[in-house]
C-alpha cells in the first residue's frame, strides 16, 4: 500500500442477457491504482484507490470507480460501493477463518445482499508458489470466501442459487486473482418464463501487470 502503486487485470464480466435467460462474458482490462493517503470516517489513515477501465490495450484508460483500503494493524478493510469487506486478517495461517462480511447489512428487510450473510473467509495454501497468468509467483495465499449451492441448477423446475468467491494474494504485490459469482434462478411460474434474477453476475480478475 503506497501512493502510485497499481495492479492491472484482465476482467471477465459475467452478466445476464435476454431478460435473464442466460449469461454472457464481456472482456475488459482494469487497473487499480493507489491515488492518495486520506482519512476515513473513523479518523483512521486510509488509501483512496481509483479503478481505470478500457476495452483493449489500444484504448485509453478511463476512471470509472473509487474505493478505499484501510490497514487497521490487524486486518485489511476494503470499501466498495459503500460496502466494507474484511479482506485479510491476522494471524495469516492455513485454516484461520473470520467473518469477512460482518460490516455489511444482510439482515434488514430491504437488504438485497442476503446472499453475503455469514460468509467465513479462510486462509488456504499460505506461502505456496503458484502461476497467475504469465506470472510465476513465489509466495502466495488463497482466501476462500464462499462455495455454496442451493437447490439443483440442473433442474429447471426448481429454484436454485449459486454463491462462489475466492481470492489469491502474492507477497509484495497484493491481490492477483479474484473470482466471484452469484446467481439466483427462478423457474417459470404465473406466466413468467424461467430466468436468472436481476443481480445475478460474476467477475473474474487475473493480474496482467503491476509495479
Amino acid at each position: 500500500m503506497a501512493v502510485g502503486k497499481y495492479i492491472s487485470y484482465n476482467l471477465d464480466s459475467i452478466v445476464t442477457v435476454n431478460f435473464g435467460s442466460g449469461f454472457v462474458i464481456r472482456n475488459y482490462q482494469v487497473k487499480y491504482q493507489v491515488d492518495e493517503l486520506i482519512t476515513d470516517n473513523l479518523g483512521r489513515p486510509a488509501y483512496r484507490i481509483i479503478r481505470y477501465i478500457r476495452k483493449t490495450v489500444s484504448n485509453p484508460w478511463q476512471p470509472d470507480a473509487t474505493f478505499m483500503a484501510v490497514n487497521t494493524g490487524t486486518s485489511l478493510e476494503f470499501v466498495e460501493n459503500n460496502l466494507r469487506f474484511i479482506k485479510l486478517k491476522f494471524p495469516v495461517r492455513n485454516g484461520y477463518a473470520w467473518k469477512g462480511n460482518s460490516f455489511i447489512d444482510t439482515q434488514s428487510g430491504n437488504s438485497e445482499l442476503i446472499y453475503l450473510d455469514n460468509w467465513d473467509y479462510e486462509y488456504d495454501s499460505v506461502g505456496v508458489r503458484t502461476t497467475i497468468g504469465t506470472f510465476n509467483l513465489e509466495r502466495t495465499l488463497i482466501v476462500k470466501q464462499q462455495d455454496e449451492l442451493i437447490g439443483d441448477p440442473a433442474d429447471p423446475l426448481q429454484y436454485s442459487e449459486k454463491n462462489y468467491a475466492v481470492e489469491k494474494y502474492a507477497e509484495g504485490i497484493g491481490m492477483v486473482y479474484h473470482n466471484f459469482f452469484h446467481s439466483e434462478f427462478q423457474p417459470a411460474r404465473n406466466g413468467m418464463a424461467a430466468h436468472f434474477k436481476d443481480g445475478s453476475y460474476g467477475i473474474i480478475l487475473t493480474m496482467i501487470d503491476h509495479n
